[in-house]
């Protein structure tokens, strides 16, 4: 195995790699700093999150840089600030012993005059995410005319994010680079299309397989129906009592209920989404760092760039309509050499997205039992024990207490102190399981598929020509619409979901303001308004008839 030294790095890097403590380069590491030492040639790096990307281009840049030249010569395009603060972090540890070399970060939701008067003071490396940049590049508060080196750091994510036009903005004002970089966890069309219009011949490095998910992460899913979904997320929370982990879910507006929800019910847990502000989005991860919330509830765009350590658990409260997503999901775990476990909770008609998981990521996903109220209240009880067993005494003068708790039960056995000791801890908790329902989907069927076109739901109309015997719709009512938080995918879901029908029965969906419209094959209509019609949506009761009546 290869050596930081060996790969042909500055003396003081290594000095700061033996400081930090490491000592052998990772895969990524080890393969892309020999090529990017050279510094001519452009670079494509494909490796999972948490593999040592960081490292794999920050070393190679503080070896390249001049430190006599206050200006910046090197640039690091992320997704988020999160991403950008936690690169800066990085390369202030290994520039530690080469005096005079500077790095800043720019950023949205920050100060843009206090970044131009850190920029001013003369940098050699900045990280900045799209927005900000373009932001001072109009304003001419940055010169990128001396900038050697552009490296794009989670490049499908800043893609999938909409970042395309400013990351070719960006390239074009960088006209005298020497070598553009870019590392990836996946390889989409969009990541492959800007790396053959703006890079020269780059060599491609490949750390596992492409776009395949982290090898040290056991993929679970569970079947239930989608009432019971919510219920279903708590069952797997509370099997689970050593979790640390993130939620995922499809809309701001569930990951806000969600997690409502849960702290109601006692958990440690918080929502990041989109409607927060940077103070409160700052807040919610410094509690999440530092372990004061177990879990944290969150849509995708509001997680893109979140590096939180030992993180033991992903739950996919809803599968996401992208393969690449739920890879970025699932790749917030399982890293740096540990296991983790990604699960996903599944409605029966969904199980068909599972295998074109499996297919593209080249993993398996195991099918798991929801776990019975006993399999919980078993699950706790272990866990209970082991906390007591590994408690630490050495913190308090607890051997002062001891004669007085020895004379107060001094009556009462062992095993009724244990008894009393455990009620206490779970008298709650053992009322809520005692009865507690299966809530197991029995003998699923996957539904079947058309053309490789399974995994997107259908944004509009269904597939007029799968009703060969009867070609007919009803057009139903039904009084949901945007202002409920609804696009079209996820009204789609929600009235086959709360049906039970499959999507192949509804033909044009016509969602507004404050109502929709909705074709369904006359065959179904009435199943349809049967099952949604009285029922109730976050606390209004839903109305759905034939549009005619």
């Amino acid at each position: 195995m290869s050596t930081f030294e060996a790969l042909g790095l500055d003396a003081r890097l290594i000095q700061a790699t033996d400081a930090l403590g490491f000592e052998t380069p990772t895969p990524i590491q080890e393969k892309a700093i020999p090529v990017l030492l050279g510094g001519q040639k452009d670079f494509v790096g494909l490796a999972q999150t948490g593999t040592g990307k960081t490292a794999a281009f920050s070393l190679p840049l503080l070896h390249l840089l001049e430190v006599e030249k206050r200006y910046p010569q090197a640039l690091v395009v992320c997704p988020t600030r999160e991403l950008c603060l936690q690169i800066v972090n990085e390369i202030e540890q290994f520039k530690k012993f080469i005096p005079g070399m500077h790095v800043t970060a720019v950023y949205g939701g920050a100060s843009i005059g206090l970044q131009i008067k850190d920029l001013r003071k003369g940098v050699q490396i900045v990280v900045a995410t799209p927005g900000r940049l373009i932001d001072l590049i109009e304003r001419k508060a940055i010169d990128l005319q001396n900038i050697h080196y552009v490296v794009l750091d989670e490049a499908d994510e800043m893609l999938n994010m909409g970042f395309r036009d400013d990351i070719e903005f960006i390239l074009q004002n960088t006209p005298n680079r020497q070598s553009s970089w870019l590392f990836s966890a996946t390889m989409p069309d969009a990541v492959r299309q800007v790396s053959k219009r703006y890079m020269k011949e780059p060599v491609e490095v490949t750390v596992g397989k492409k776009n395949t998910a982290n090898a040290n992460i056991d993929h679970q899913y569970y079947v239930t129906s989608a009432p019971l979904r919510f219920e279903t997320l708590k069952r797997i929370i509370d099997f689970n009592p050593g979790m640390y982990g993130i939620i995922f879910t499809r809309t701001k507006l569930d990951a806000q209920e969600i997690a409502e929800k849960l702290v109601r019910d006692g958990y440690d847990i918080d929502a990041l989404h989109g409607d927060l502000t940077q103070v409160q989005r700052d807040k919610v991860m410094g509690q999440f760092r530092d372990k004061s919330l177990q879990l944290l509830v969150a849509t995708d765009v509001a997680a893109r760039g979140i590096d939180v350590n030992n993180i033991t658990h992903v739950i996919n409260y809803e599968l996401p309509d992208d393969v690449e997503v739920y890879t970025h999901r699932t790749g917030r775990t399982g890293r740096a050499g540990k296991n983790g476990i990604a699960l996903s909770i599944v409605h029966s008609r969904e199980t068909f997205k599972l295998k074109q998981i499996e297919r593209v990521n080249q993993i398996r996903l195991n099918k798991m039992d929801i776990p019975t109220g006993k399999d919980v209240t078993r699950k706790q009880f272990y866990y209970f024990m082991d906390r007591i067993l590994n408690a630490d005494t050495s913190h308090g003068d607890y051997e002062a207490f001891v004669p007085m708790i020895e004379e107060k039960f001094a009556d009462i056995s062992k095993e009724e102190i244990v008894k009393r000791f455990a009620a206490l801890e779970f008298d709650r908790f053992l009322r809520y399981y005692e009865n507690a329902a299966d809530l197991n989907v029995r003998d699923i069927k996957a539904p079947r598929t058309a053309g490789g076109r399974d995994f997107a739901p259908a944004s509009g109309g269904g597939d007029r020509r799968r009703f060969e015997s009867n070609g007919e719709f009803t057009k139903l009512f039904i009084n949901l619409g945007i202002k409920d938080g609804f696009y079209k995918a996820s009204f789609l879901q929600f009235i086959l979901d709360m049906s039970d029908l499959r999507k192949e029965v509804l033909g044009r969906i016509d969602l507004k303001e404050m109502n929709s419209w909705v074709e369904v094959d006359k065959k179904s209509a009435s199943k349809m308004i049967r099952a949604i019609d009285g029922k109730t949506f976050k606390g209004r009761k839903i109305r759905m008839n034939e549009a005619n009546r």
